[in-house]
């Protein structure tokens, strides 16, 4: 009997062993799964939050702003609002390559063996260094001349078919506003510096004034491009002037040159090399000053706004918008202005090398 009662207790605290050891088992693997999801949890919170410290990264208002004033092989208008530009390319192993710059939208800005590089200006390079490539891609400041080209066409032509059709009548509306302009230059700029021979150089002097103004004007948009800031393209422009000016200056301009009148011949040596110099630092301020100009108000107006994302309150939104506004009135004036000292220095480094007397001013 007894033992019968001890096999039935051995059983009883088996049993009671097992399920305890079952029951500590469950709660801790509980436990161990209730550790889990909240690590789980703590892991994405954290996730969420590196997030957001790496989207809160300190605003860079420098390479916010040359962004905007550099060139770039797409269009953006606005946030979000890019217009990709195509991509031309030619080398001597594969001729000519075009493909829209979209293509570089991919985590290593690289296409077809050509690799996007974002720094002062944008560059496409290939990957394999020993290749020469040569870039002939539509840029946003090439698009933006290209535009302004097609607006000078239509301007120009719609005048001169009003012309046309009211020949011997007196202009009116938009034909009247453009002769102002056009006489002004004529009458004001061109033909008192120039002189007697004005009629051969307005057609060019006319074209300067008028594409510098149009895309100094379509730079003060948002979004567009800022063609006239571009020093590559005020280079092109004074290189011209430089050109017809050493193409049409006659034989007094450069004995004026190598044998200034009224100069003792002991200081020759030293007004020669002067005024070599000279003939290269007339071309170079017409490029760095219509380029500085243009460019700086441009970052004056961009370093305004990006007070607002420094300060990151929009409580000075309405006063950094007045100032902007000032500026952007300012810029218009500037606008005019450069366009018409360019033209205006063009004038007179053309009329001073064909004029046929060279000789010194004394003031007779």
């Amino acid at each position: 009997m007894f033992s019968s009662i001890r096999r039935i207790l051995s059983v009883a605290l088996a049993a009671t062993i097992f399920i305890s050891s079952s029951l500590v088992a469950q709660h801790d693997e509980g436990a161990h799964g209730k550790k889990g999801v909240e690590g789980e949890i703590n892991q994405k919170e954290h996730a969420i939050d590196q997030n957001l410290k790496e989207n809160e990264e300190e605003f860079n208002i420098g390479q916010m702003i040359m962004h905007h004033i550099s060139d770039s092989h797409e269009w953006e208008f606005a946030h979000g609002m890019v217009l990709p530009l195509p991509v031309i390319l030619y080398s001597a192993d594969r001729g000519l390559e075009v493909f829209s710059s979209s293509n570089f939208h991919n985590e290593h800005h690289e296409y077809n063996g050509y690799h996007l590089v974002h720094g002062d200006s944008e560059q496409i390079v290939p990957v394999d260094e020993s290749r020469t490539v040569y870039d002939f891609s539509i840029t946003k400041n090439v698009a933006s001349m290209l535009l302004s080209a097609v607006i000078l066409v239509l301007i120009f032509g719609s005048v001169a078919k009003a012309y046309n059709n009211r020949k011997g009548k007196a202009p009116k509306g938009f034909q009247s506003a453009m002769e102002v302009i056009i006489l002004f230059i004529r009458d004001e700029v061109v033909k008192p510096n120039i002189g007697p021979a004005y009629e051969k150089y307005l057609p060019y002097m006319l074209t300067l004034f008028f594409f510098i103004l149009v895309n100094n004007l379509l730079g003060l948009l948002p979004g567009a491009a800022n063609v006239t800031g571009n020093i590559a393209v005020t280079m092109t422009l004074a290189v011209l002037t430089f050109i017809i000016v050493h193409l049409n200056a006659n034989k007094h301009y450069y004995l004026h040159l190598f044998k200034p009148t009224g100069v003792p011949v002991a200081l020759l040596p030293i007004m020669i090399p002067v005024e070599i110099v000279g003939v290269f630092m007339k071309p170079f301020s017409l490029m760095v000053r219509l380029f500085a100009n243009m460019t700086a108000g441009h970052i004056i107006l961009l370093s305004l706004f990006g007070l607002i994302f420094i300060f990151k309150s929009l409580a000075i939104a309405p006063v950094i918008s007045l100032f902007a506004l000032f500026m952007n009135a300012i810029e218009i004036m500037v606008a005019f202005i450069q366009a018409f000292i360019f033209t205006l220095l063009s004038s007179m480094y053309i009329g001073s090398a064909i004029e046929d007397n060279h000789e010194p001013d004394h003031g007779h």
